[in-house]
């Protein structure tokens, strides 16, 4: 009897195989298999069969039977030599490689502040900007009478009312601080000059009971001004002035965070960009990269209507004088 053109040798010693094999299993047990160990395994390759397991993927018997089904899709098994894949279990907002300091007794400043006894130090002026007060608008005063929301009630502040101080600067007059390049996370992503700080305007959360603010590094104090151990280390504040502060917050954040005074207990940690919630943080300062951004947007929107009007005056502009033109022709 001749065979049909279709079926080839491979073909023969495929079904030669899952036939012997057939046999084999109903007269012994089948043992637990696993990608890792597949005893059950042929595959088709270009010379015929290749027993390799090296070389194959998918065992020739059914999930969970005990015999063979030609032609059926083979179901794989799950075994322990399956590779562990990695799930996160805490969303991005959880996430910091800045630690949080806990207990920080915190002190309100603003700008525009003149020397008193528990700060004689002026914040007329910051300690990376001579021109602090003007820089921002004027005198952020602290008076709930004269706030609005958190803002001053008589000029909209050009930088970011959610401002701090924390006890350390790194630089000085002859450059920048060794301490520096040895203990700011950050250092090495913005250096560009010595004598260039790298600290103004790093975001921070400022939590309080259930309530966190967002602010930016604008000045240094309260009273030291290389406290880098506290800082970026693991030890408490220095200073033991104004009950051991460590952190000075403008009105906005104390508002925010409904201090009952002067004084208040707070946890904060530096935060990146991307963990910067919405909030009124956002909203004013040409320091502040999130106004900043909207102020982009709306300037863009203002050249596009101006490009409009211009256009619209040329084109009125072109037809005037084509018609000047044309009613000078027909009089000649």
């Amino acid at each position: 009897m001749s065979l049909p053109l279709n079926i080839t040798a491979a073909t023969i010693l495929v079904v030669a195989l899952l036939t012997n094999f057939a046999c084999e299993s109903k007269a012994q047990p089948e043992a637990p298999s696993s990608l890792g160990s597949q005893r059950n395994v042929a595959v088709i390759g270009d010379n015929g069969i290749s027993p390799d397991p090296g070389a194959s993927i998918f065992p020739l018997i059914t999930g969970g039977s005990d015999h063979l089904i030609p032609g059926a899709l083979p179901g794989l098994r799950a075994g322990n030599s399956l590779p562990k894949v990695f799930a996160p279990t805490k969303p991005r907002d959880t996430y910091t490689r800045y630690p949080w300091k806990r207990n920080i007794v915190t002190t309100v400043f603003w700008i525009g502040e003149t020397p008193t006894r528990n700060n004689p130090t002026p914040n007329t002026v910051s300690a990376w900007d001579r021109r602090w007060t003007s820089n921002y608008g004027g005198f952020d005063n602290p008076a709930a009478s004269a706030r609005e929301g958190y803002i001053p009630k008589k000029f909209t502040p050009t930088q970011n009312p959610f401002y701090y101080a924390l006890p350390y600067n790194d630089v000085t007059r002859s450059g920048t601080k060794a301490s520096a390049r040895a203990m700011i996370p950050w250092f090495k992503k913005r250096y560009y000059r010595s004598g260039r700080t790298v600290l103004k305007g790093q975001w921070m959360a400022i939590r309080r009971g259930d309530q966190v603010c967002y602010a930016q590094w604008e000045d240094v104090g309260p009273f030291e001004t290389d406290d880098y151990n506290y800082i970026f280390g693991d030890e408490r504040p220095k200073t033991r002035k104004n009950r051991g502060a460590g952190l000075d917050v403008s009105p906005a954040i104390r508002d925010y965070l409904g201090f009952g005074g002067g004084y208040g207990t707070v946890d904060w940690r530096f935060v990146d960009l991307d963990e910067v919630p919405d909030g009124p943080w956002k909203t004013w300062g040409t320091n502040n990269p999130f106004a900043n951004s909207s102020m982009t947007e709306n300037t863009k929107e203002r050249a596009s209507e101006s490009i409009l009007k211009v256009r619209e005056l040329r084109d009125r502009l072109v037809m005037t004088t084509k018609e000047v033109i044309e009613s000078t022709e027909s009089i000649e």
